[in-house]
């Protein structure tokens, strides 16, 4: 793999999922360090509050609102899903004693980085066909020669754009496990 397209490509996924684990894990031992363990086992309602917020994406693209930017709301569903993320994944380190609650945090990491992947091989998709419609013209073909040159490519990034397919499936598992763990907290609470 040529070292521009590992740069390019590969680093900036590593390093949004790497930062979300090194700021878990920091803010973990911060916790620990200052004896406020006991914030991590809250820290899954602000998160969970936050990943909801972060739906307004979703909701504006399939037309269920009508308020906001597409561009900015994906921006906010990516920061928002990611702070979510990471106050789950600290509330997840404070109880492991269930298997409800380790299975909602597997199907929410496979749910971020299905988020992710889908967001770089999306823009990879996107670049590189810009990159060979700027190429072809320079050399002058016609619009009907591009179309035919990029065909290929162009049906190589429509299924790109149906990444989500794969992804709305994932954030539904995720979203019952969550759903499930909560009610089971509810239900299984020693409240008095």
């Amino acid at each position: 793999m040529e070292r521009s397209l590992v740069r390019k490509e590969v680093m900036p996924f590593l390093m949004m999922f790497g930062s979300l684990i090194l700021a878990t894990i920091i803010t973990d031992a911060i916790l620990h360090l200052l004896g406020f363990t006991w914030i991590g086992r809250w820290l899954g309602i602000p998160g969970t509050i936050l990943i909801l917020l972060s739906f307004f994406y979703s909701m504006r693209k399939r037309k269920m609102i009508s308020f906001g930017k597409p561009k900015t709301l994906l921006i906010l569903h990516e920061t928002l899903t990611w702070m979510g993320a990471l106050m789950i994944l600290v509330h997840a380190g404070v109880h492991i004693y269930s298997i409800l609650p380790w299975l909602a945090l597997i199907a929410m990491l496979i749910n971020v980085i299905s988020g992710m992947t889908g967001k770089y091989l999306l823009d990879r998709s996107r670049r590189h066909m810009s990159e060979k419609k700027a190429t072809y013209l320079q050399q002058g073909l016609s619009e009907q020669e591009l179309e035919k040159k990029l065909f290929w490519d162009a049906t190589t990034f429509d299924v790109m754009k149906k990444w989500r397919v794969v992804h709305l499936p994932i954030t539904l598992a995720f979203a019952v496990l969550g759903i499930a763990h909560i009610l089971s907290i509810f239900l299984f609470w020693q409240w008095g």
